[in-house]
């Protein structure tokens, strides 16, 4: 997925991916997918898919600020 926030490109197939993280079970309504990327340039984004009823009922991408990002990973 690309989009571009703020004039700046986030593409999953371009950027480093950091971790992956998934919520509930194949085909369950709520589960969904995280998976944290670095940019060429350094900045973070995440990008989140899920079911239905998931925080991530469409695809998307928010950007995150590199103190975000560490959070993130560090809430496992």
């Amino acid at each position: 997925m690309k989009k571009i926030i703020c004039k700046v490109e986030y593409d999953t197939e371009t950027a480093e991916l950091i971790e992956k993280r998934t919520n509930g079970a194949f085909g369950d309504p709520a589960g969904y997918e995280e998976t944290l990327y670095k940019t060429e340039g350094g900045k973070f984004f995440l990008y989140g898919f899920g079911g239905e009823t998931s925080p991530y009922a469409k695809e998307t991408i928010k950007r995150m600020s590199a103190d975000k990002a560490n959070e993130w990973l560090a809430a496992k």
